[in-house]
C-alpha cells in the first residue's frame, strides 16, 4: 500500500531528526485530530438536536419568532411599574442576604472537606498513600452529582429550608475543590518538608509549615472561585425550595402577569451582587497569587 500522507511522493515519510520536518509533522497530526474533534462534535450536536426536536412538545423551529414575546411582557410591566422598584430591592434585599450566606456557610464547609481530600489524594503527601485511590474516586462521586439532585435528596429528608442547600452546595464543592487543592498541591515544592522531617517534625507540622504556606494563595484563589459559583447555584436551588432568592424568584414567576416587576427586581439584585463579588473576588486573587 502507498503512503501518500506526508507528501506527493509515494512512500514519503517526515524525517522526524530534522527540527522543520517534525514541527511540519505535529501541525498536521494536531489538524487532523482538531477536523476529527469538529466533525464528532457536529455530529453530536445535530444528534441531540434531532432528539430534543422528537421529544418536544412543539417544533423549536417554527416557535422560534416567539422566543421574544415574554421577555418583552416581563420588561413592559417592570417599566410600567418602575416607580414600586426601589420598594422591591429593599423587600428582597434579605432573601439576596440569606443566598449570600447559603453560599458563603457552603464554601467554607465545602473548602475544608476539600482541603481534606486533597491532603489524602496527593500521593507525596498523603498520611495513608494506600488510601489515596479512595479519596479520589469520593472526590470524583462527590464532584459528579449535581447540587439540584442532592438537594431534593435532602429536603425529602430533612424538608425545606436553607439548611439542604448548603449541605448540597458544600458536598459538591468539596468534590470541586478537592481535585483542585490535590493539583495544587502536587506541584508544591517538598524541599521543606525533607527539612522539616529531618528535624522530627510530625507529618501535620510538615503540612502546616512546608505545604500550607505554598498551596494557600492558590487555595484561596480557588475558594473564592468557587464562591462566585455556589451563590449562583443557591439561587438555581431556591426554586427546589431550599429557601433564598431564588424561591422569591419561583414564586414570583408562578403568578406570572402582575407580579412582573417583582421578577425584574430579582434578577437585577442577583446581577449586582454576581457583579460585585465577581469584581471583588478577581481583584483578592490577583492580590492572592500575582501579589498586585
Amino acid at each position: 500500500m502507498v503512503d501518500i500522507t506526508f507528501g506527493p511522493e509515494p512512500g514519503k515519510r517526515p524525517d522526524l531528526s530534522n527540527p522543520t520536518e517534525s514541527y511540519l509533522h505535529q501541525i498536521r497530526r494536531k489538524r487532523l485530530y482538531g477536523a476529527i474533534l469538529l466533525i464528532l462534535f457536529v455530529a453530536l450536536m445535530a444528534s441531540g438536536f434531532h432528539t430534543a426536536q422528537d421529544r418536544n412538545a412543539g417544533d423549536f423551529l417554527s416557535g422560534l419568532h416567539q422566543l421574544p414575546a415574554f421577555p418583552a411582557e416581563v420588561l413592559s410591566e417592570a417599566w410600567a411599574n418602575r416607580a414600586d422598584l426601589p420598594g422591591l430591592f429593599l423587600q428582597f434585599l434579605p432573601s439576596l442576604l440569606e443566598t449570600i450566606n447559603i453560599a458563603a456557610a457552603a464554601t467554607l464547609l465545602g473548602g475544608l472537606a476539600g482541603a481534606v481530600l486533597a491532603l489524602g489524594s496527593t500521593r507525596h503527601l498523603a498520611r495513608f498513600p494506600l488510601l489515596t485511590p479512595l479519596y479520589r474516586r469520593t472526590a470524583d462521586i462527590m464532584r459528579a452529582i449535581p447540587e439540584i439532585v442532592i438537594a431534593l435528596i435532602l429536603i425529602f429528608i430533612l424538608g425545606g429550608g436553607p439548611i439542604p442547600a448548603v449541605l448540597a452546595i458544600a458536598f459538591h464543592t468539596a468534590g470541586a475543590l478537592g481535585k483542585l487543592f490535590s493539583e495544587s498541591a502536587e506541584n508544591a515544592d517538598l524541599k521543606p518538608l525533607e527539612g522539616l522531617a529531618s528535624t522530627g517534625a510530625s507529618w501535620a507540622q510538615q503540612i502546616w509549615l512546608g505545604i500550607l504556606p505554598q498551596v494557600a494563595p492558590n487555595w484561596l484563589s480557588y475558594a473564592l472561585l468557587r464562591f462566585e459559583i455556589n451563590i449562583r447555584a443557591s439561587a438555581i436551588l431556591g426554586f427546589v425550595g431550599s429557601g433564598g432568592i431564588g424561591y422569591d424568584l419561583k414564586l414570583a414567576l408562578q403568578w406570572g402577569g402582575g407580579k412582573y416587576d417583582q421578577v425584574v427586581a430579582i434578577f437585577a439584585l442577583l446581577f449586582l451582587a454576581i457583579m460585585t463579588f465577581d469584581q471583588l473576588s478577581s481583584f483578592a486573587r490577583n492580590r492572592l497569587v500575582k501579589g498586585r
